[in-house]
């Protein structure tokens, strides 16, 4: 009796620990674990159940899958379109960074084979394309407009494959050397022609004013004589020497004999 109640306990325990086994091989085949920012495609024999996630899951045991795995966060992607000819037949090469996202995970694995390399393929051919239909001078000063345009060309081209392009983001131009310096050179006379043009500009300002000065000198004599004096006081006070030498005739147009010989008599006095 004991014999035999060994060998069912012995039984029992090795049917226990089998199914223990098979229950644990189950749940580990069955629960899924999905993070936050992804979502997991589940087929069920081979056809389209769900999106899944995030936190845990489970899944129909040897009828459910996931082959996929979808991230959802913003991806961003460098584009570089090399020897691209504007409108006006210029080479240039244009580096670009597109922030896109996947916004359905269902369209995106359903619709594409490979939504990154198709939509890499798309900002492409669209980059090429907007700078082909642009001038250089255009592609220079309006960079703005060219990626809002490239913007809202991916997406609706993308929107189908379940992705959202959010911005499209020009961060360099690059022109020949030549094009460059010749593009330099422009500038430079043209900022010389503007500074020419000012100082024209200037010149004929200052002759009106002079000549409008002049007439208030002609109407009134004695403003001649006070600005005379005034700009003589000016140069002694601010020259180093003690000698001036003022022409006879200014002197006589501004009675600046009577006024030396009242200085001179002064000083004559006082030395006595």
């Amino acid at each position: 009796m004991e014999m035999m109640g060994m060998e069912i306990l012995g039984v029992s325990f090795t049917f226990l620990v089998t199914c223990l086994f098979v229950v644990f091989l189950i749940l580990r085949y069955c629960l899924r674990i999905s993070s936050e920012w992804e979502r997991k495609v589940v087929l069920r024999l081979g056809r389209f159940a769900g999106a899944r996630g995030p936190g845990l899951f489970f899944l129909m045991p040897f009828f459910e899958t996931t082959p996929f795995t979808v991230d959802l966060r913003t991806v961003t992607s460098n584009i570089t379109a090399e020897q691209t000819l504007t409108r006006d037949n210029v080479p240039v090469s244009v580096d670009t960074v597109i922030y896109w996202k996947v916004v359905d995970p269902k369209l995106a694995i359903l619709q594409v084979a490979d939504y990154r390399q198709a939509i890499l393929g798309a900002a492409q051919t669209a980059l090429r394309d907007i700078i082909g239909r642009s001038d250089l001078a255009h592609v220079l000063s309006d960079r703005a407009g060219l990626d809002s345009s490239m913007t809202a060309v991916l997406d609706s081209q993308t929107e189908p494959w379940g992705v959202k392009v959010e911005s499209v983001q020009m961060r360099d131009i690059k022109i020949p050397d030549a094009l460059q310096d010749a593009m330099s050179r422009v500038a430079q006379a043209a900022r010389e022609s503007q500074a020419r043009v000012l100082l024209g500009d200037s010149e004929v300002a200052i002759a009106q004013r002079f000549a409008d000065a002049g007439k208030v000198y002609e109407a009134n004599p004695m403003a001649v004589h006070l600005r005379g004096m005034n700009m003589l006081y000016e140069v002694m006070k601010s020259g180093g020497t003690s000698t001036v030498i003022v022409p006879s005739s200014a002197v006589q147009s501004m009675s600046f004999g009577g006024m030396a010989g009242l200085t001179a008599l002064a000083g004559q006095q006082k030395a006595e």
